[in-house]
Order: structure tokens, then C-alpha cells, then sequence
């Protein structure tokens, strides 16, 4: 699978534009070869006050989001969980706020990383060779 890990937040200037986006992405390329990978994080800005449940309730009734939603995490620094520390390592990307981007291809590599400003669509195209190469490969194997 291809995966778009992201750090989110409730209560973020990126937040509407955000999930409404990364949900699409979600309905045109998951679950099967793709997912949204959502890690709530409160570290920028206070921004993620709730807790686990009610984070998840929000993004589910707000944005019918239907990809993961972990639990909340650090992503940066010294408390950033392994696995953040590792898309840090991989790309020399470290986030700075909200709604930090990480394209990771189907072997684990983290490939990409785009911070809070650049729109989702962008990421689109890659994603989406991404997910083609999947295809090809399970085309091929038939």
C-alpha cells in the first residue's frame, strides 16, 4: 500500500481544507492501495486539545472520514514516537506544524514531504503514479 501520513488538528487554520481533501484522496485511491495514515498531534499551537475519542468522533461526523485515526502523538523532537522519527530520518523533513505531510511507498520508504501550505491536490499526481505502479505490478503477476 502507498500511505499519506499526516499530523492533524481540530482546531487548525488547515483543518477544513485538510480533511475535506485528504478524504477525498481516501475515497479515489483506498483502502486497498492507499491510505490517509491520520496521527492527531497537539503539539503546534495547542491545536488538538480533545481526547482520542473525541477527536476521532469530530473528524468522522465533521468530515466523513473513513481512513485511520491514531491516537494522539509527538512528532517532533525529542518525544517524537519512532515512527515519526524515522519519516524525519528518511526525508531530513521535520514538522513544524499541523497537517505535515509524508508520502510513503509500498516497501515503507518515505519517499516525500510536504509541510501545512502546500494544498493536498498537489500531492495527488504522486500518489497517484504510486498507486499505478501497484496496479501494473499485480497486472503483471496475474
Amino acid at each position: 500500500q502507498v500511505s499519506l501520513v499526516v499530523n492533524v488538528a481540530s482546531e487548525c487554520g488547515y483543518t477544513d481544507s485538510h480533511y475535506k481533501a485528504l478524504q477525498q484522496l481516501q475515497r479515489d485511491f483506498g483502502p486497498y492501495h492507499f491510505n490517509v495514515l491520520a496521527f492527531p498531534c497537539n503539539q503546534f499551537g495547542q491545536q488538538e486539545p480533545d481526547t482520542n475519542k473525541e477527536i476521532e468522533s469530530f473528524a468522522r461526523k465533521t468530515y466523513s472520514v473513513s481512513f485511520p485515526m491514531f491516537s494522539k502523538i509527538t512528532v517532533s523532537g525529542a518525544g517524537a514516537i519512532p515512527a515519526y522519527k524515522y519519516l524525519i530520518d528518511s526525508t531530513g523533513e521535520e514538522p513544524t506544524w499541523n497537517f505535515w505531510k509524508y508520502l510513503v511507498n509500498p516497501d515503507g520508504k518515505a519517499v516525500k514531504a510536504w509541510d501545512s501550505t502546500v494544498p493536498v491536490e498537489e500531492i495527488r499526481p504522486y500518489i497517484k503514479e504510486l498507486v499505478r505502479k501497484i496496479i501494473l505490478k499485480k497486472k503483471e503477476e496475474l
